[in-house]
């Protein structure tokens, strides 16, 4: 293969991936998109501080207890057993992140992702502290004073702080937080408590304090595989070059010299205000999260100027271009199709669950055996595995052929704490004149003796010689 079809790598480009990381310093905004990054923001925030807080029912509303493998959510109770139901809310997660992405581009990115969330509550910090984007700019490039530092450590001291109560939080989804707090006040974490609290508050404290836009950037791989459930019809946040372009910074005098003219004067703000530091005018890039802060301080720059809003807006490839646009279009309801489905049956599958498993195994050491009596035996084991909050004792009985019963002629009780496995052998026997096949079906009837609505049906198969 000839060298000469080659890609060649320019001065620029080997600039642009060597060149050591600027940091972009973010112009604070105000608009109708801030507002609902802000809501949002502090409607997660405030949902993740407290309900690790919230009581409910005797037991904290939200508490992952992995060394008694119970995870308590709000008035249920989950077991490891119950797995399928994690697997279920992905389902319905990855389909609508698809969904939302295929409509309107990276909203989750924008207003709901952690990282953007956690980036904005500490770019708020930073702004308290050193001001907004040009005072933090001025402040870094000017002298190594005592204000330099003091308004250093104030910021990283807030920043640490935050960090702290983050992971605290964390761990008190694992361990009761009022427990936590007051091994916390006593000096009294354990060593699994304590890493954890450090490990996610330094995560935090570097991801939202200094990593920032490069974890969507460079590590995200949302980011780059984004375009694959992108269209042509996708609401994205565009620049409309039509109307943009030529831009000038002196409208009137080009006008007046008979040069045309865009709506764009090329003010620059709707770099100064993206987080990620790209310019929306050069298209679109897979490092725009969907923030839209470009489209709320265009429209202020196009208010100001007397020219419509708009200029940067949410738009589709086929509207920059004229054509018709199709909005609400077939992949979308084959999403929310597979989303309203499949919560249909988890939402069936969590009403209808009984907090009682019974796994039956049968002895494989003999097919049958025959008793004194002449009655055909056939031994199990049976697990009973309690998923109830309560303790109970349960009645075990048999049932599918006529005549079967428990060696005995009188139920098997157990009983069984609450998120325990009981292992209870048990023998079953027949009249072999009742037996009409090799292998028949039979059920173990378990119930709790204190409520009745606690019971399952377990099946099994009773081996034995056929009757003639």
């Amino acid at each position: 293969m000839s060298s000469n079809n080659a890609p060649q790598i320019t001065a620029d480009d080997a600039e642009e991936l060597y060149q050591k990381h600027r940091k972009v310093y973010v112009r604070e905004v105000h608009g109708t998109f801030a507002t609902l990054r802000n809501t949002a923001m502090a409607a997660l925030l405030g949902l993740y501080y407290g309900l690790a807080w919230i009581n409910w029912d005797g037991h904290q509303a939200i508490l992952f207890d992995l060394p008694a493998r119970k995870f308590y959510i709000f008035g249920l109770v989950f077991w490891p057993q119950d797995f399928i139901y994690l697997s279920a809310l992905l389902i319905v997660a990855a389909m609508a992140l698809f969904m939302f992405t295929s409509l309107a581009g990276r909203l989750w990115c924008g207003y709901a992702c952690p990282q953007t969330v956690w980036t904005e509550i500490y770019m708020w910090m930073e702004r308290l502290v050193e001001g907004d984007g040009r005072k933090q700019k001025k402040l870094d490039m000017g002298p190594r004073d005592a204000r330099y530092w003091r308004v250093k450590l104030t910021k990283h001291a807030l920043w640490i702080a935050f960090s702290l109560w983050t992971g605290f939080t964390f761990v008190g989804y694992f361990t009761p937080i009022r427990e936590l707090a007051h091994n916390l006040v006593t000096w009294n974490l354990g060593p699994w408590e304590t890493f954890w609290i450090f490990f996610y508050s330094f995560a935090t404290y570097g991801n939202a304090g200094f990593l920032r836009e490069q974890v969507c950037i460079y590590m995200c791989p949302y980011a780059r595989f984004q375009s694959a459930m992108f269209d042509r019809d996708t609401l994205i946040i565009s620049y409309d070059q039509s109307r943009g372009e030529p831009r000038s910074r002196k409208p009137k005098k080009q006008l007046e010299a008979g040069d045309k003219v865009g709506d764009c004067v090329d003010c620059g703000l709707c770099v100064q205000v993206c987080p990620t530091g790209i310019d929306i005018r050069n298209g679109l890039q897979y490092q725009c999260i969907g923030c839209a802060a470009c489209v709320d301080v265009c429209d202020e720059v196009m208010e100001k100027i007397g020219k419509p809003k708009g200029l940067i807006r949410y738009t589709t490839e086929n509207a920059l271009e004229g054509k018709p646009t199709h909005i609400v279009r077939p992949r979308l309801f084959v999403y929310l199709g597979i989303i309203t489905l499949v919560l249909g049956l988890l939402f069936y599958a969590i009403l209808s669950r009984t907090p009682l498993e019974v796994d039956v195994l049968r002895d494989r050491s003999n097919l049958y055996t025959e008793n004194q009596t002449g009655y055909i035996e056939n031994v199990y084991r049976l697990k009973v595995i309690n998923m109830d909050q309560k303790p109970h004792d349960f009645e075990i009985n048999v049932s599918g052929l006529q005549d079967i019963s428990l060696v005995g002629n009188k139920p098997v009780v157990v009983h069984v704490d609450s998120g325990k496995v009981a292992d209870v052998p048990v023998r079953v026997q027949i009249d072999p004149e009742s037996i009409k096949e090799r292998s028949n079906q039979i059920y173990f009837d378990v119930v709790a003796k204190d409520n009745p609505q606690l019971q399952t049906h377990a099946p099994a198969r009773f081996l034995g010689p056929v009757s003639r």
